[in-house]
């Protein structure tokens, strides 16, 4: 999907984009849409060809970023520090100051598209580690009330939300909540 509100620049960067094998299925003047378009279309990559983002423009990456992430490659005049951190934060896999050459296009499309891969990757990594610290925070607070209204050691109560959570056939953490949620109601 290519994103460039300047026809004089969008032909030539389709022909580059054509000739090092990549099929463009959309044209977007702006960036306002970009985010119903990209669940609508679903484009393996996303291209703006921009002479500096604005504000706006990130704001429209962020929401596309959150609802359906794409890799980004933005072709930009402006080398702003601040300009490439802002665009960065807001999802931009390649930042391209100037223009580039149709040698360079591909390799440069290949690192955004292995640059989001690991992003994404690393992004899934910490949810996976901060829903583990959540799931455990809600055992210790289970295993706690146990302990107290039992009077059993922690390996008891580990033992015994266990067991009930197998039993059950049902997740220890939410077996678990399940526990804090009781004792709320009898309290």
């Amino acid at each position: 999907m290519l994103v460039d509100n300047h026809l004089e620049r969008t032909a030539p960067l389709k022909q580059s984009l054509t000739e090092a094998g990549y099929e463009v299925i959309a044209h977007l003047n702006d960036t306002v849409n970009l985010d119903d378009a990209v669940k609508r279309l679903q484009p393996d990559l996303v291209i703006i060809d921009i002479d500096s983002p604005s504000r706006d423009t990130l704001e429209h990456l962020i929401v596309m970023n959150q609802s359906a992430p794409r890799p980004i490659v933005m072709f930009t005049h402006d080398g702003d520090t601040e300009k490439i951190r802002a665009a960065t934060r807001a999802g931009v896999s390649a930042y391209v100051v100037g223009g580039i050459s149709n040698e360079r296009l591909k390799p440069v499309m290949d690192a955004a598209i292995a640059r989001f891969e690991e992003f994404k990757a690393l992004r899934a990594e910490l949810d996976s580690a901060n829903t583990k610290l959540s799931e455990r925070k809600v055992v210790e607070k289970a295993k706690g009330i146990l302990m107290k209204q039992r009077g059993i050691t922690e390996d008891e109560a580990y033992s015994m939300l266990r067991n009930m959570a197998m039993k059950q056939n049902i997740r220890l953490a939410t077996l678990a909540e399940q526990v804090i949620q009781a004792a709320k109601l009898l309290l």
